[in-house]
């Protein structure tokens, strides 16, 4: 599954520990999460999306 995490993050000037704290999760959650070897749970992606202001669907990208 592919996601926008990363980008999002960038573009909100955050750093991985900063938004790992946020979300009450570990740094190493994040990073797996940017490079794709982590699929997050439905309420993580809830809370990542919420962080954003934008839905689930714009942040993490499923492939049928």
């Amino acid at each position: 599954m592919e996601n926008k995490v990363e980008e999002l993050r960038k573009k909100a000037g955050i750093r991985q520990d900063e938004f790992a704290k946020i979300l009450g999760v570990s740094r190493q959650t994040i990073s797996a999460l940017e490079t794709g070897k982590y699929n997050p749970s439905i309420l993580l992606a809830h809370k990542i999306a919420k962080y954003f202001k934008t839905s689930i669907e714009q942040v993490f990208i499923f492939d049928e």
